[in-house]
């Protein structure tokens, strides 16, 4: 529920508190419901506010999912490694939303929505996912950058699908450092400059 307002706190810090009760409550109802039977009505309640104010700092169910996802999936610490560290960031990325028990649910309710509903996809792929697979490309540079950030990708997604909501029993049963290791050669591959073809090509 959002505080009542005291008269000392500034309108741009209500702004924030009342901002970050409606992701927090569009977090758990996404989670519980989806994507498709979430509404903006049922966010605004749990979250104590006027669904009008839900509307008019989001603008509509599919720019708050866009908003929720954000909040929920950090890509800080992927997007800010320089390219010798990126192997570790992607593993860590990997494991983080999903072996904090108090964020489990939330993210596995996040994709499991984006692998079943074409439009909360589209939203993780083109607003979330996008905008980070681009700037891990620029960090990587060289060669096949835009294709090696996108495999490099599609590796930790790929895992995250099996080990969580597949349940893969060597992939579920794993530790976690033990996959991290077996990962993050691979990824180190990825990342590693490749030559480039016309350096090999016959004079």
């Amino acid at each position: 529920m959002v505080e009542a307002d005291q008269g000392q706190v500034s309108r741009a810090e209500r702004r924030k508190r009342t901002e970050a009760a409606v992701l927090s409550a569009a977090r758990r109802q996404f989670a519980e419901h989806g994507f498709e039977r979430t509404t903006i009505r049922a966010v605004a309640a749990d979250a104590g506010i006027d669904p009008a104010l839900v509307m008019q700092l989001f603008g509509n169910k599919e720019q708050l999912f866009s908003a929720a996802a954000h909040a929920s999936v950090d890509l800080h610490s992927l997007v800010e490694a320089p390219a010798a560290d990126l192997p570790e960031a992607a593993a860590a990325h990997l494991f983080s939303g999903f072996e904090d028990p108090s964020r489990r649910e939330g993210s596995e309710a996040l994709l499991r929505s984006c692998l079943t509903h074409p439009l909360a996809g589209k939203i993780l792929r083109d607003q979330v996912m996008a905008p980070a697979q681009a700037t891990v490309a620029a960090t990587i540079g060289g060669t096949d950058a835009e294709l090696r950030a996108a495999v490099l990708n599609a590796c930790t997604l790929g895992v995250t699908i099996a080990r969580y909501l597949l349940k893969v029993p060597a992939m579920a049963q794993a530790d976690r450092g033990d996959l991290e290791r077996i990962l993050e050669p691979a990824l180190r591959a990825l990342v590693q400059a490749q030559p480039d073809p016309s350096d090999h090509r016959p004079v």
